[in-house]
């Protein structure tokens, strides 16, 4: 095994995890997860079937990862963000495995007890605020917050909110909008 899990966890057959990650408390890994390389994922965390993680992945406690979602890399999900897969769920008519897609771009962020509905995606360098619920796709580098999520800013990839003049004032990169876009001055 080289990845570390914790006594209280459980990690189902047929699952793949890579080198370094580590599995804490009362986590369960169910079948035919596949998760990347150190990640970490705190307290009382699920990784339903079927999940796809990313390396470098931080899920921070009480985090579910239903079916449907997929995770890219260095990812940070806080503590006890939410997830949906189902859009008209009934206890009474379930649907069994047919799932609504969920794609959490690469280096986004999602803040504590952020919700993301099923069908959008989260953009790359996005960071979505504690408590937002994503109810549309999400861009890249935009800051969301809110119910529903608006976009109040742009972010640096380093994390840090941009200036009006679209400089991060921690790393100094410079941005620049190009159709709605943001792109990297060089």
């Amino acid at each position: 095994m080289c990845y570390y899990k914790h006594e209280s966890a459980v990690v189902d057959n047929d699952v793949s995890i890579g080198e370094g990650t580590k599995i804490w408390h009362f986590c369960h890994i169910q079948s035919g997860a596949k998760i990347g390389r150190d990640c970490s994922f705190g307290q009382n965390v699920n990784v339903s079937n079927n999940v796809v993680i990313g390396d470098g992945v931080k899920v921070q406690n009480n985090v579910s990862i239903y079916e449907g979602v997929e995770i890219e890399d260095y990812v940070f999900c806080g503590p006890s963000c939410v997830f949906t897969n189902d859009l008209t769920p009934r206890a009474r008519y379930p649907k069994g495995h047919q799932y609504v897609k969920t794609v959490i771009h690469h280096d986004a962020t999602l803040g504590a007890n952020c919700t993301v509905v099923c069908g959008n995606s989260v953009g790359a360098f996005a960071t979505i605020a504690a408590g937002a619920v994503v109810a549309k796709n999400i861009p890249p580098h935009a800051l969301v917050a809110g119910v529903p999520a608006k976009q109040i800013g742009w972010v640096c990839k380093c994390g840090q909110v941009l200036d009006r003049a679209l400089i991060c004032p921690h790393c100094g990169q410079r941005y620049r909008l190009q159709q709605e876009t943001l792109v990297e001055k060089h």
